[in-house]
């Protein structure tokens, strides 16, 4: 029997099916076209990479582009367009989404230099704003902040106390400490970028609030725990910070402050006086403290009055402030620099006495230096930075006269709980009783025979009184055996 061939799926040509034939040549022309179709968006995307990597030539050498505050990202792109540094943006836009790494754009000015790449447009913004800059180092008070404000040309200062009344302007802080007298304290030490148009009045805005960050995120906290008056922890710290150089001594700096404080024993911290000076516009700064300095009549002067200062004498920095709240645990009252540390440290002491033999350690070191040849190097002790040295001079400081006098921190009510005196700035300050110098001037020094104290002429007086007593005696007694 035979069959016949099968005729449902058409005809065949050398067992070839022309609907198989037809698929496939369907199918190779898609994948031609797919192929055509990425290499055409290979070399597009090729050609946009390219291009966002090639230099651009600018209409200046150099532009400068200021970006203002509050602008986004797609407004700094929009400038640079205008501005001809971006001919693409829609091409860098893309690129920097999918690598995600469009930059933060900060407020201030930028330099572009010519010729430059789109890319490395994005690497300038990513570097950060060319602005004007201040630095508050920790110690500085308010009256040098004005001459550093005043040394920034984008302020526009004419003169070193021009910006003073802003530094006065309690309003700032009237919130968080109603016995400030000015902003003194609360002026954080820290770099500012100073940003187009951008006014002084700003800038010590700017300051304030980085001290209130600083207070909310680090010190709040203990302060309200332990009931600290903020207006005495600031003030408190900004001694330590003139006291102390080394960040590990302050705690222990604090504790003496806190000895002092509760058996009422009188200031004596250099800062104070300086500061007083420089209120009363006496101050030489030549790093010198004179006698007209410690005798000025100031409730900062605290050599004369008790209590602390009227305020804080300068900006402390965080460090200080943690050591107002958290002083060791001590029994000392007293420290002297140790000369034989070239870092500024202190030897601490808990009794006058062992205060004295410090004191004579360091005349014996500085007699030493001062006989020494003169290559032979002495240690070098800086003070905490500040404009002027005098601002943070160490603990014991000669004092006219030759006599040390140790820096004795201030009697005040003590923020961790300690009562004492009330503020000099309520009451009338009790004036402490001065200490003589101990060393007599040089040309009394050089005579041979020093005058006699008044202790020794009156036992020399009482020994010549029993001598002619007991002459008077003998010679009754002879004359009683004569007869």
């Amino acid at each position: 029997m035979q069959t016949s061939p099968d005729h449902s799926w058409g005809f065949s040509l050398d067992g070839i099916s022309w609907l198989y034939y037809f698929s496939m040549t369907f199918l190779r022309a898609v994948l031609a076209i797919v192929l055509v179709c990425m290499l055409s968006a290979g070399y597009f995307l090729y050609g946009k990479w390219q291009a966002l990597s090639e230099p651009r030539g600018l209409r200046q050498q150099v532009v400068t582009i200021a970006i203002p505050r509050g602008a986004t990202f797609e407004d700094t792109l929009a400038l640079l367009s205008r501005e001809g540094i971006i001919s693409d943006i829609l091409s860098l836009r893309v690129y920097l989404k999918l690598t995600n790494s469009a930059p933060i754009v900060q407020a201030g000015s930028y330099q572009f230099n010519s010729p430059i790449t789109p890319l490395g447009a994005i690497e300038v913004l990513r570097g950060g704003a060319h602005s004007d800059k201040i630095t508050i180092l920790e110690g500085w008070n308010r009256f040098d902040i004005a001459r550093a404000m005043r040394a920034v040309p984008a302020l526009k200062l004419r003169t070193d106390t021009e910006a003073l009344p802003l530094l006065n302007d309690i309003s700032l802080i009237s919130d968080i400490d109603p016995l400030a007298r000015n902003l003194e304290g609360y002026l954080y030490p820290d770099t500012y970028f100073i940003v187009e148009r951008m006014t002084p009045k700003e800038v010590v805005k700017g300051m304030v609030t980085r001290f209130r960050k600083v207070w909310k995120e680090h010190l709040a906290d203990q302060a309200y725990q332990r009931k600290a008056s903020i207006h005495e922890v600031v003030t408190v710290a900004s001694l330590i910070e003139t006291e102390a150089k080394l960040e590990a001594e302050r705690p222990r700096v604090a504790s003496v402050v806190y000895n002092r404080l509760s058996k009422g024993m009188p200031l004596g911290i250099d800062s104070t006086i300086v500061y007083a000076s420089k209120i009363d516009g006496k101050w030489r700064n030549n790093g010198k403290v004179y006698q007209s300095d410690i005798d000025r009549r100031s409730p900062y002067n605290t050599r004369i009055f008790k209590g602390l200062p009227p305020g804080p004498v300068g900006s402390p920095g965080l460090s200080s402030l943690k050591a107002a709240l958290n002083p060791e645990s001590t029994t000392y009252l007293y420290y002297v620099r140790n000369p034989y540390q070239d870092n500024g440290a202190h030897n601490f002491y808990s009794s006058a006495a062992e205060f004295e033999n410090g004191v004579a350690m360091l005349r014996n070191w500085e007699k030493k230096q001062a006989n020494a040849p003169a290559s032979t190097p002495s240690p070098a002790v800086t003070s905490s930075p500040a404009p002027t040295s005098s601002a943070s001079a160490p603990i014991a400081v000669p004092a006219p006269g030759g006599l040390l006098r140790p820096a004795q921190p201030a009697y005040v009510r003590d923020p961790l709980g300690v009562s004492s005196q009330s503020h000099p700035a309520a009451t009338k300050p009790k004036p402490a009783t001065p200490t003589k110098p101990v060393n007599k001037p040089a040309a009394q020094a050089a005579k041979p025979s020093p005058r006699p104290t008044r202790v020794a002429q009156s036992q020399k007086r009482r020994n010549s009184q029993v001598q002619k007593k007991s002459t008077k005696t003998s010679s009754a007694s002879t004359r009683r055996r004569r007869r």
